[in-house]
């Protein structure tokens, strides 16, 4: 099955490196492009691609505000955000706004293209080398709110500590040997807890586990 990619930044040369980079995987398909947060609403809803890879500083519309329009809208895609990572503050509200999972622009090649296919397979992207940090940032932010233990009850002990490691930014498969179990299992729990969590997809666990204390942030 093929994934079909929408890409979308303001730099016609990112978006033709991110071409380019794509071309060669057989798996994966650029649909087309767009320069700015705008044409990129429209065109998902034109051409109904699988994943879009998204910019955050755009002028006009923003990634943030085309993110939550996207993932909101009939035919949501799955989205991942593409930032510098150092000097952008808006991931967060990215995240916030549905992204599955975000890209960084000096990210080796293998990389992106893994995380296209992780994300259109319905996961998030939550590599702990990157996503910890967001993540632990985001839960430190006045914005974020303090903990919210009420949203954890009706879990099993068993559903705690899945949501733990996967705030701890482990993969079904790292869970599942964590806890001894097989990968179907962990990813029945994951599945239960997206239910009883009413989380839109795993990157919301992460933030929950953060928020609620589940995986302490580091000062």
């Amino acid at each position: 099955m093929t994934v079909r990619v929408l890409l979308v930044d303001d730099q016609p040369l990112v978006r033709t490196a991110l071409r380019m980079v794509i071309t060669d995987a057989p798996d994966i398909e650029v649909v087309g492009e767009a320069a700015s947060g705008d044409e990129a609403v429209r065109r998902c809803a034109e051409l109904r691609p699988d994943v879009v890879v998204m910019d955050i500083r755009m002028p006009g519309m923003d990634g943030i505000e085309a993110t939550r329009r996207i993932t909101s809208g009939p035919s949501p895609a799955h989205v991942v955000v593409l930032t510098t990572f150092d000097d952008d503050d808006y991931v967060y509200g990215a995240l916030r706004a549905g992204a599955a999972g975000f890209l960084v622009k000096d990210m080796a090649l293998d990389d992106i293209l893994t995380a296209i296919r992780v994300v259109a397979s319905g996961d998030g992207l939550l590599a702990p080398s990157v996503t910890r940090r967001l993540i632990r940032e985001f839960a430190e932010r006045p914005t974020a709110g303090p903990p919210r233990a009420a949203t954890v009850e009706g879990i099993t002990d068993r559903e705690r500590e899945v949501l733990t490691l996967v705030g701890r930014g482990l993969s079904n498969t790292e869970i599942a040997e964590e806890l001894c179990l097989s990968v179907a299992t962990a990813k029945t729990y994951l599945t239960r807890l997206l239910a009883k969590l009413n989380a839109r997809d795993r990157v919301q666990l992460v933030i929950l586990a953060y928020e609620t204390g589940l995986v302490p942030t580091e000062r």
